[in-house]
């Protein structure tokens, strides 16, 4: 019987210890060496027009969509894209659910007074952005706010965890947060906010069309430029993997062809890179 029960404690300490080492989080040392084992990375992403959306067709599409493709194929592997929460997005790295933060995500931004490149490591920037805020339309079809003064204690909503949110805070302290843009934008046309602060991209691709024809860019952030980076695990060898693919691809004339495509403008840093020989 004793034999036994050692037998049965033994088995179940082997199976904790692999339990525990299946759900341990990735070496950001190996993370390409088994992305080559995988033959695929995965991307952690939300729902985000231009940069990944579903077209009319249903079809994954997008200026970040079809970069991952082409970085995929510059390093003989496939790309896989997973929709996720974006508040959530380090727990979803960290945790290994994604290999890379990839969706017009704000390199030069911080999360609560934390400098982002302080929780990812990121790769060169390759587009610009900034925050704009957006409203309804009066009866005359102009914004109904035209200046921060007049949305101080008025209601917002934004994407938690966004470069969105982080803006919102120094104009009201009421926040809806919402798990995407494009939920804030339900808001706002449901009349349960009074306005919203996105990017200038999402926001050009959606006011005054379909269901948002009653909206407008009514304020543009343009003092506080962005750049938009791919993040990594800190010390992924990743990184710099995706950088070479990004040079090449740059260099290749196929990254100028996309923003003209999706209408995003290119960083200068990444243009840079086409002349650097």
């Amino acid at each position: 019987m004793k034999k036994l029960l050692s037998v049965l404690l033994a088995a179940l300490t082997c199976f904790g210890v692999l339990a525990f080492s299946s759900c341990s989080a990735p070496d950001p040392e190996n993370d390409w060496e088994n992305i080559q084992k995988d033959g695929k990375f995965i991307v952690g992403c939300t729902l985000f027009e231009p940069m990944n959306y579903n077209d009319e067709n249903g079809n994954f599409t997008g200026f970040d969509t079809e970069l991952a493709q082409l970085v995929a194929d510059e390093l003989g592997v496939e790309v896989e894209f997973q929709v996720i929460t974006w508040s959530k997005k380090y727990m979803e790295l960290e945790a290994g659910k994604v290999d890379c933060l990839w969706n017009g995500f704000t390199s030069n931004g911080s999360d609560d007074g934390v400098a982002r490149s302080e929780k990812v490591d990121f790769s060169i920037p390759y587009a610009n952005n900034f925050q704009c805020i957006v409203t309804k339309l009066d009866a005359e079809g102009k914004p109904l706010y035209t200046s921060l003064d007049q949305l101080k204690d008025k209601k917002c909503a934004v994407e938690g965890g966004s470069a969105g949110e982080e803006y919102a805070k120094t104009i009201t302290s009421d926040l809806v947060v919402k798990d995407a843009q494009n939920d804030a934008f339900t808001e706002l046309k449901a009349g349960r906010v009074d306005f919203i602060v996105v990017d200038v991209l999402l926001a050009n691709a959606k006011c005054g069309k379909g269901d948002f024809t009653d909206t407008v860019v009514a304020i543009e952030v343009k003092d506080a430029l962005e750049d938009y980076g791919i993040g990594f695990r800190k010390g992924s060898s990743f990184t710099a993997k995706v950088n070479e693919a990004l040079e090449k691809i740059v260099k290749s004339g196929k990254l100028e062809e996309l923003s003209e495509k999706y209408g995003v403008p290119l960083s200068e840093e990444i243009l840079a890179l086409k002349d650097n020989t």
